[in-house]
């Protein structure tokens, strides 16, 4: 067994109308202005009104940035950077899927200690502590409310940089179900696949241990359980519970086991193709758990029993397991192939280099060249 360590540096909160604790939290802390980082269509769709309304009738001063995207880029985090320091706020809420997060986790580094984000891209860089940042998920997929990651686009490399420190878990995680609720039957897809693949990369990992374990296993319970529930109908309280209850379990697996080949790959398809992220983990992972399935001991017939519970596994193999996820993902509405969310050959070799800088690469179960990451990418294709 490896040699290992963890530690959950933050305060939890999970639990229907748990957002109208967030005043308290703030006073508690002794707080006096929140910069509040989303999207526009969390803006257009009220959520962020949900926000700033609790807070306003607390008295408590706010400002909002509303202006991330997808694929976040190193221009929105400058400009995002800019208001908050221009607001005078003294902490950050982040609304939001991974790209609101992704920003604000960015902003307080570098509200906090200056340069720019590509300062810090690589591991362990970010010297110290970061602005004070709560985290609302509003989608059941990242995990980045409890995880030590922030990835930025940074477009003139066409390349989706990671900053990874333990500095970067937000202070505080609120976990509302109700805010999942709303979310639209692709995007809840999206990212409960997204959770899905969080909970296998991690349970698979090299740098897996006792910990990281049970926080999987418990992700892979919980979304195996509901994911098809959630999806056909996003107003169920206990699958959308159970779904961002496990979605975080999931981001603190990888966390400190961090992930395998299915992210390393993904994040080239962001950067050149602006493949959502969920979609890209979700057509990569069949391929990918093919071609780990040489490595596998035993935990392939556990997680496909997380998915099927009951199902007889007398005959399992591993290509049970794959054949389920290609089930799933069908079921789900999720493209089958790469080709079919515009991806094109011509960048398999440039992709392959990128995703070879990825960290997750020398954690995945089955080591990998660069020759072969190419060929996993033509096989996806």
């Amino acid at each position: 067994m490896n040699s290992f360590s963890f530690k959950i540096p933050q305060e939890i909160i999970c639990g229907a109308d748990s957002i109208e604790k967030l005043p308290e939290l703030l006073v508690k802390q002794g707080l006096k202005k929140v910069m509040v980082i989303s999207d526009p269509l969390l803006e257009k769709l009220g959520m962020v009104a949900k926000i700033t309304d609790s807070l306003g009738r607390a008295g408590l001063a706010f400002d909002s940035f509303v202006e991330v995207e997808a694929n976040p880029s190193v221009e929105t985090v400058e400009l995002a950077t800019a208001a908050f320091t221009a607001s005078g706020a003294d902490c950050l809420i982040a609304l939001g899927g991974g790209s609101p997060m992704d920003v604000a986790k960015a902003v307080g580094v570098l509200a906090k200690f200056g340069g720019t984000i590509t300062d810090y891209e690589g591991a362990h860089l970010v010297p110290g502590a970061i602005i004070p940042l709560i985290a609302i998920p509003t989608t059941a997929g990242t995990g980045s409310e409890v995880t030590a990651f922030a990835v930025i686009t940074d477009r003139s490399r066409n390349y989706k940089m990671t900053v990874f420190s333990y500095e970067l878990i937000p202070a505080f995680a609120v976990l509302d179900p109700s805010l999942v609720m709303t979310a639209p039957e692709k995007i809840a897809a999206a990212c409960g696949i997204d959770a899905l693949v969080h909970a296998i990369e991690a349970y698979l990992s090299k740098a897996a241990s006792p910990f990281s374990d049970a926080m999987a296993e418990k992700a892979l319970e919980l979304i195996g359980n509901n994911i098809r529930l959630f999806v056909a109908d996003r107003s169920n309280p206990q699958a959308a519970a159970a779904m961002l209850y496990g979605s975080m379990f999931a981001g603190i697996a990888f966390a400190w086991a961090r992930l395998g080949n299915v992210h390393a790959m993904a994040h080239p398809l962001g950067g050149y193709f602006d493949v959502p992220h969920g979609v890209a983990n979700a057509v990569l992972l069949p391929t990918v758990l093919k071609y780990n399935a040489l490595a596998d001991t035993g935990r392939y017939q556990k997680i496909y029993q997380y998915l099927k519970p009951g199902q007889d596994t007398a005959a399992f193999i591993p290509q049970t397991l794959v054949d389920e996820i290609l089930s799933l993902t069908a079921a789900l509405g999720i493209p089958q192939t790469l080709s079919e969310v515009g991806v094109t050959a011509d960048k398999i070799p440039a992709m392959a280099a990128d995703a070879m800088k990825s960290g997750n690469i020398l954690v995945n179960p089955r080591a990998t060249t660069v020759s072969q990451i190419e060929a996993l990418y033509r096989l996806a294709l």
